[in-house]
């Protein structure tokens, strides 16, 4: 059985990171190792690459290369090209100048924000314009393109670890054209933490991937009982950072969703401007916490009946 309706003080605590209040503590026992930092020297070979705070450092970084004046324009394009971006992106961008969401004579900066870990499609197209790129990775880090060059066609690619690993901090801001950008914030002690921890996960990448895959896939199939369907195409190179569940017209209030499912401990959202809303779906959920997201909206959906 589950509990419906808990407690507002005994609430679980899903979220769409896979960080836990359990690895807290266990990634404060794990030794030091930075053989991550190996791991992207291969990955990001004969190019820079630098730890950050986290995701929006990265950004900040990137950005502060261009010497931007505040009439500039940084143009965002994303996957779906709906109106939804993160705060975290736009706000960062604010801090430098102004952004739209569609290429004009005023652009200066393309910020191609690759969605939910589904790859913006006409990256080869884009290049084409001389305009200066900056990936947004942040929810890719593990997706890639048949060209195998996600994260490689812009003048930076940034990535956020907390997306994909159980971690609290950390990103990344690759720098692909050596362009010089300012050192990150970042202290040594919290440096060799992420590493560590990076370490420790990426060891086991494959099994990482698998848990994910696995996971997905069985979330599907439930869900769909319920009649919601996966938003983006199944694309075997490119790995989601979260369930983006297709609502088809089922529940009629998605935004009274969103507090149904957080008021069960379900970190969720609604995708603004699409039929859509997404959960969480990683390596760290198990079968029986699917089973409870399913009990959970299957709860909501029949009291709109």
């Amino acid at each position: 059985m589950f509990v419906i309706k808990p407690d507002e003080f005994l609430l679980p605590a899903y979220r769409i990171s896979p960080f836990r209040t359990a690895d807290v503590a266990y990634n404060h026992q794990l030794p030091k190792n930075d053989w991550s930092m190996e791991y992207f020297s291969e990955r990001f070979s004969g190019m820079e690459y630098v730890l950050t705070i986290n995701g929006r450092e990265a950004i900040h970084l990137a950005l502060k290369i261009y010497n931007l004046e505040k009439h500039d324009v940084v143009t965002i394009l994303t996957t779906s090209q709906n109106f939804y971006i993160s705060s975290c992106v736009t706000r960062e961008i604010e801090k430098f100048c102004k952004w739209n969401r569609e290429i004009t004579d005023k652009t200066k900066i393309i910020l191609v924000n690759h969605e939910f870990g589904t790859v913006y499609p006409d990256m080869e197209k884009l290049e084409t314009l001389g305009i200066p790129i900056i990936e947004d990775c942040c929810t890719t880090f593990f997706s890639q393109d048949e060209q195998n060059k996600v994260g490689k066609y812009g003048d930076f690619a940034v990535y956020s670890f907390p997306k994909f690993f159980p971690i609290q901090i950390g990103g990344l801001l690759v720098n692909n054209k050596n362009k010089q950008i300012s050192n990150s914030a970042i202290d040594k002690e919290s440096k060799l933490y992420i590493q560590k921890v990076l370490s420790y996960h990426l060891g086991s990448e494959s099994e990482l991937l698998e848990k994910r895959q696995t996971i997905h896939m069985y979330a599907l199939e439930q869900f769909k009982k319920l009649g919601f369907t996966n938003f983006f195409p199944i694309n075997p190179l490119q790995v989601p950072s979260v369930m983006m569940l297709k609502n088809n017209g089922i529940i009629k209030d998605l935004p009274a969703l969103k507090t149904h499912l957080w008021n069960h401990g379900i970190q969720s959202s609604v995708f603004y401007g699409e039929d859509a809303f997404f959960i969480p779906s990683h390596q760290n959920l198990t079968k029986v916490d699917i089973m409870y997201f399913y009990e959970v909206l299957h709860n909501y959906s029949k009291k709109q009946s």
